[in-house]
């Protein structure tokens, strides 16, 4: 370990969580070994419990998350046609329980952006349906260091008969639960993002979200409360979540 490299901490960490995942897919054509500059990748390289495979399209045939159904979630499409294309992609992904700290986000950040650096022309965040080109990805990820880790989770929202239904994706990366509000009446749009935002924020800093938890916004109406839902083959999430019940009369 290069005890120069910056420490990625969680200020707020509770012990409990779940173990945290991370998946990205590079994209292009790579050289054979990987040597990696510490200082100037911020990164110690692959954390424990992760692992790094390149597949080839001429031997493996499509490479992963170029299929249609993939692109029809992604907002970058003339990006998502050159994937298809790629001779070559780097896989990497790993697990590691209720980390104390991001220093593993922080190493397969540089790990990932090294790749990008060396034959890169893209990378894919199937867990937030989201693809970078390089200069994206070196300006809203790898180079805000760790004051972008809130990056890494998106919020979603689709309308239905009954208001708005509004769920994040990537809080996995943490190890901790996604969100999910349904029944939003459109006078609350903006509140529930504010919650939603603030509830990002403490768990990505190690808060455990207590089951029960009341939520108490002056934006927002009184009673809406907390509870643990779900499992980690929810395709909606691919995580367990929150569930943040609407209150009926409101």
């Amino acid at each position: 370990m290069n005890n120069d490299l910056p420490i990625w901490e969680r200020s707020h960490f509770q012990p409990g969580g779940g173990r945290a995942f991370l998946l990205y897919i590079v994209y292009g054509r790579f050289p054979a070994e990987i040597n990696l500059s510490q200082s100037k990748y911020h990164s110690a390289g692959l954390p424990p419990g992760f692992d790094l495979r390149k597949l080839e399209r001429a031997k493996h045939g499509p490479l992963p998350f170029t299929d249609a159904e993939y692109g029809k979630v992604v907002p970058d499409a003339a990006l998502f046609a050159r994937l298809s294309e790629a001779p070559e992609c780097g896989l990497l992904q790993g697990e590691i329980p209720d980390p104390p700290d991001l220093n593993y986000l922080r190493d397969v950040i540089g790990l990932t952006t090294y790749l990008l650096d060396h034959g890169g022309i893209a990378v894919a965040d199937p867990q937030q349906f989201e693809l970078y080109d390089p200069g994206r990805w070196h300006r809203e990820i790898f180079e805000p260091g760790d004051s972008s880790v809130s990056q890494h989770v998106k919020i979603l929202f689709s309308d239905d008969a009954d208001g708005r239904w509004y769920h994040t994706r990537g809080l996995r990366k943490f190890g901790r639960p996604d969100l999910s509000v349904c029944a939003v009446p459109e006078r609350y749009f903006d509140g529930v993002i504010e919650m939603c935002n603030r509830f990002i924020q403490m768990q990505v800093m190690g808060v455990c979200i207590p089951e029960g938890q009341e939520v108490r916004m002056k934006s927002l109406p009184p009673g809406l409360r907390c509870h643990h839902a779900g499992s980690l083959d929810d395709p909606e999430f691919n995580n367990v979540h929150v569930d943040i019940a609407w209150p009926r009369d409101n």
